[in-house]
């Protein structure tokens, strides 16, 4: 098993609020260590974020809990229905779980019985919650920041390869259906969880101005690179759907594809490692210039038109190799323009650290 940083900042979080609540003198301090264990958050933005969202449900469950407790007393019914209250807030609210959670915790926390004045508990009650949510920002802002920039390059770069390999294995028609299925499907996810890291790295703060501006212009490379990369999983996938029929077109124009799925492989491969400068970068790459989709597209719909066979089936895969050519060339002119006037941003590729988030 691996040990990710976030379960290291979450052990960290709760240690550090257990120590501080103790050190202030905070009665039953473990409702520190329980609101560190929600706020802790993969990126410094969404700290933020969550610690004005858990302020407010905090908020919202101990003064709910005190009125209660004031007016009812805190029989165990009582508990019950403050607590479908909260929830009912949060939800109108808005809020997001984790926030739903620390105002439970003080609703429960308030409504325990104590000798103390029922406003004295509270406030003591929403200061260690309130603590704990601090820690965990705390410990967020100064320990193991999160690589965005890296990770993401890094699992473009990952899934640019398997995509490609499948598309060069399934254009020869030597995959096996089910684990390419299996395989596609993984894809996939991995291209949700892909966005999701994009959109980590774009909330990243920056706080001088020449970064932000040098951040804006690699923020518009990865979403291009995610934009290409989705445009070949496309590919795959409307090349799966007929590659049990590849067989009956003709040779020539089977040949015809084949060659422009290839064609399309070795552009993508030669932009992705010359940006990498694992290869020479040309300012055109000849892959591109020797496509020609239009002939294969014109081939599809002459046979049609002599009724051959329905080879309209073949169309949307030609339609979406004709994106993906046209997406890569957008591609090449936006990193060729990159590397002549912005040739001293570039990425530091790293070995991926084992930081799971």
């Amino acid at each position: 098993m691996r040990l990710g940083a976030r379960m290291f900042k979450t052990g960290l979080a709760v240690a550090l609020a257990l120590y501080l609540a103790q050190l202030i003198g905070f009665p039953s301090t473990v409702f520190a260590g329980f609101a560190a264990v929600f706020a802790v958050q993969p990126s410094i933005y969404q700290s933020f974020k969550t610690i004005i969202k858990q302020l407010q449900a905090n908020f919202i469950g101990v003064v709910t809990a005190t009125l209660m407790a004031f007016l009812l007393g805190n029989d165990p019914i009582v508990v019950g229905i403050a607590v479908i209250f909260v929830i009912s807030m949060c939800r109108f609210l808005k809020l997001e779980k984790s926030a739903v959670s620390i105002a439970l915790i003080a609703v429960i926390s308030v409504m325990e019985t104590t000798t103390m004045e029922i406003h004295q508990f509270a406030f003591v009650r929403f200061s260690t919650l309130m603590l704990g949510i601090l820690s965990s920002f705390l410990v967020n802002l100064l320990f193991i920041p999160p690589k965005y920039e890296t990770r993401l390059f890094k699992q473009i770069d990952v899934l640019t390869t398997e995509v490609l390999q499948w598309l060069r294995v399934t254009s020869r028609h030597l995959s096996d259906d089910p684990s390419l299925k299996k395989e596609m499907y993984r894809i996939k996810v991995e291209l949700r969880r892909l966005d999701e890291i994009y959109t980590l790295y774009y909330e990243e703060g920056v706080y001088f101005k020449k970064n932000q501006l040098a951040k804006t212009r690699k923020l518009v490379v990865f979403r291009q690179l995610i934009h290409v990369l989705n445009k070949g999983f496309d590919v795959l996938k409307s090349l799966q759907k007929v590659d049990n029929r590849a067989r009956l077109i003709p040779e020539d124009v089977r040949d015809l594809l084949v060659k422009e799925i290839d064609l399309a492989i070795h552009a993508h491969e030669q932009i992705l490692l010359g940006f990498m400068r694992k290869l020479k970068r040309d300012d055109d790459i000849d892959h591109l210039a020797q496509s020609n989709i239009p002939l294969l597209v014109d081939r599809l719909l002459e046979m049609y038109q002599k009724n051959e066979t329905d080879y309209l089936t073949f169309l949307p895969l030609a339609t979406m190799l004709m994106r993906y050519h046209n997406e890569l060339k957008h591609l090449e002119t936006l990193l060729n323009s990159y590397d002549r006037f912005y040739n001293n941003e570039k990425l530091e590729m790293i070995a991926k650290r084992d930081l799971d988030y």
